[in-house]
């Protein structure tokens, strides 16, 4: 069974005006019918599960300016924030092409998308769910959610986020 948090998470950001909640798995098999906005906004990657995260030693994400992608299973247990759903906050001047990026990365695919790989490292990364936002000044909204985050969790930002 969900936590309050995980049953509601979905009802909370579709008020704030957040669409989609596309799995990985969906965008991966056929990401054209994701219905993901030509247009700047912002998104979000959930985990909707309260089970235990499983950590791969080596995740699916590809490599980018050949830097290795993986890091220890230490490192992502320590960025690992127990029963909070949102597990990266990204930002994109167009988020049909920047998602798009994001998943071909976690396909292991050498793309510009070095940010947010910790979540290829999550064994059930398929199974994530994509959430996006149209709005003006992403860069601006992004920060805010991240220190907006980072208030309501003792200054940690979400587990896939390494830079505010």
């Amino acid at each position: 069974m969900l936590g309050a948090s995980m049953e509601n998470i979905k009802e909370k950001l579709m008020c704030e005006g957040f669409e989609g909640f596309v799995s990985v798995r969906d965008l991966k098999k056929n990401f054209e019918s994701g219905g993901i906005p030509k247009v700047e906004g912002v998104y979000q990657i959930l985990r909707l599960k309260d089970a235990e995260p499983q950590f791969l030693t080596k995740g699916t994400g590809g490599y980018h300016n050949d830097k290795e992608p993986n890091v220890s299973i230490d490192e992502l247990r320590y960025n690992w924030i127990d029963a909070e759903p949102i597990v990266y906050i990204g930002k994109a001047t167009e988020l049909f092409k920047r998602i798009k990026q994001y998943m071909r990365f976690g396909s292991g695919k050498n793309v510009g998308h070095y940010g947010g790989r910790y979540i290829w490292q999550l064994a059930d990364s398929d199974d994530l769910v994509v959430c996006w936002k149209c709005v003006e000044d992403s860069r601006r909204v992004e920060a805010a959610m991240i220190a907006e985050f980072k208030k309501n969790h003792n200054g940690k930002r979400p587990f896939a986020n390494l830079q505010d």
